[in-house]
């Protein structure tokens, strides 16, 4: 077989296949990866709207920082 001029042997195709297998693995990997962060942040999203909603029907304040006029954290 000759690629871009060059004749290539059998350990060299299979170097090759390897490669292309390699990616195609490494690519399949990065897309389920993407697809559970997507999946994990649109949960998270909807376990938060649930819970101001709920507090919300209570008649309650959520706990957000956005909510609160005074500092959050360990230092104030």
């Amino acid at each position: 077989m000759t690629l871009f001029g060059r004749t290539l042997d059998g350990q060299e195709i299979a170097a090759l296949v390897s490669l292309l297998l390699m990616l195609v693995l490494w690519i399949i990997v990065w897309r389920d990866n993407r697809r559970e962060t997507n999946w994990f942040k649109a949960w998270n999203a909807e376990r938060k709207a649930r819970r101001d909603a709920e507090i919300a029907a209570e008649g309650g304040t959520s706990d957000t920082p956005s909510d609160k006029s005074e500092p959050r954290g360990p230092w104030g």
